[in-house]
């Protein structure tokens, strides 16, 4: 097979020879690096509103707070600096370990300095404290993201992804459970510098694997040509690809309707009477266990299947998920269907959250990843925030629930016919980049 971005598991087709990537050194190096990755989202998420609120802080200013946030919709502006800024002396280590190093101390700093503020006597430090978590959290991130794509051999993409999204999750769930055990038993200053230390796994992981060995240095320039090249350079590798404004649309679209459906998903359980037990059981923890086998059966499809169709299986998959919901809504109060229909969704989401992000990190040029990726990323999630954020409420009570998840189904579709146009026409392969094994990459598969 001559196309890396159709790499699948060579053999007879036996299941080991899909599951062994797993127990893989680059794959288990994805999974640590995401550990890291995953603890500061959750130090400005749950963790930081629990503590706000102990303290006594009004509804109104703990969820404005949520625009710490923001900042990681807008890491591609400063991803460059990542691919293209060498350190002095410690970048003798390589680009990404130097960088995963800094970066690493950066939030460490960054996390016990929330730690020792004091949200009832300078609320605006706090915001700020928060804020700058955020940034230290998305840097880090734009090191992990280039990181596991550079280390990962492109048939490892997929198991990759899916190891990655493991460790995020353990990451940002041990550091809530963490900060809350040892609040309740010292104060929220400790808790925050205990879980500081879960920065430490991406950092040992870069010393203990080193540099990635797919990681090529842009070409390097001096005087204006070089800053031009270092902040635009990665933008015009990527829209000189054949079909790449059609990849780019892709981005955008394929995850409106998802969005939009989980935008109104506690509106809809509220209205239909479901207690707080009920959602906790049947929402939280189905979907949880539902989301992890969604993983491992993504990182298996991307290995046995290749990319191509396993994507198009996931986007299936994804806006099926979205008309359960309308017939959860038409059906009415039901523990059993709360629980189905959420274990599909979080399923087909595990699934997707695999071989899409696969599907990304493929698209990347191994001169500028940190960049690329950090762009793809942002560009995915923008327009469900942004748009639909305000007008999801409105299309509910214009259209009630059952006819507004049809509609969320109806808008998947775009994305999935665009998707399997672009594969019948060749440009999911002409648009690849090094990391998936595209041109001047390594396509390697399995033995």
């Amino acid at each position: 097979m001559n196309k890396a971005s159709e790499a699948v598991a060579s053999g007879p087709g036996a299941l080991w020879d899909s599951i062994k990537p797993y127990f893989e050194k680059e794959s288990l190096a994805a999974f640590f690096v995401g550990v890291s990755s995953g603890f500061p989202y959750a130090m400005i998420g749950a963790t930081l509103t629990t503590r706000l609120a102990q303290d006594g802080i009004s509804k109104k200013t703990v969820t404005a707070f949520a625009l710490a946030f923001l900042v990681y919709n807008l890491k591609f502006l400063w991803a460059w600096v990542v691919d293209g800024v060498k350190l002095p002396i410690i970048g003798r280590l390589g680009q990404r370990v130097s960088w995963m190093l800094v970066s690493g101390l950066f939030v460490m700093a960054a996390v016990v300095n929330l730690a020792l503020v004091d949200p009832t006597a300078d609320i605006a430090w706090t915001a700020t404290s928060a804020i700058l978590v955020g940034i230290a959290g998305a840097t880090y991130d734009i090191v992990i993201d280039a990181y596991r794509i550079e280390t990962l051999k492109p048939y490892q993409l997929g198991i990759g992804s899916g190891m990655s999204q493991y460790g995020w999750r353990i990451g940002s769930t041990a550091a809530g459970a963490l900060a809350l055990v040892v609040a309740a038993r010292y104060d929220w200053s400790v808790a925050y510098m205990a879980c500081a230390l879960l920065a430490l796994p991406a950092m040992l992981t870069a010393l203990i694997v080193g540099e990635p060995p797919r990681h090529r240095d842009p070409i390097e320039r001096k005087g204006l040509k070089a800053g031009f090249d270092a902040i635009a350079g990665p933008f015009i590798e990527f829209f000189k690809r054949s079909g790449a404004w059609l990849v780019l649309l892709f981005i955008l679209l394929h995850k409106i309707g998802d969005t939009l459906g989980q935008l109104v998903l506690r509106l809809l359980l509220n209205d239909m009477g479901y207690t707080n037990d009920e959602i906790a059981i049947w929402d939280v923890g189905v979907g949880f266990w539902a989301f992890l086998i969604g993983i491992f059966v993504g990182g298996v499809l991307y290995a046995r299947t290749g990319l191509k169709k396993s994507v198009l299986l996931a986007l299936v998959l994804m806006g099926v998920s979205n008309a359960s919901y309308a017939v959860l809504a038409s059906v009415g109060h039901s523990n059993v269907g709360l629980g189905l229909t959420q274990g599909f969704e979080n399923f087909a989401s595990g699934i997707g959250g695999v071989v899409v992000v696969a599907y990304f990190s493929a698209l990347c040029d191994l001169r500028f990843t940190a960049t690329q990726y950090a762009l793809i990323s942002a560009a995915a999630s923008v327009v469900g925030r942004v748009v639909t954020g305000t007008s999801a409420g409105a299309m509910v009570e214009g259209m009630g629930y059952v006819n507004y998840y049809l509609m969320t189904t109806v808008i998947a579709i775009p994305g999935i016919l665009l998707f399997w146009w672009m594969s019948r026409a060749g440009l999911i392969d002409a648009s690849m980049g090094t990391a998936g094994g595209g041109s001047d990459g390594d396509a390697e598969t399995p033995h």
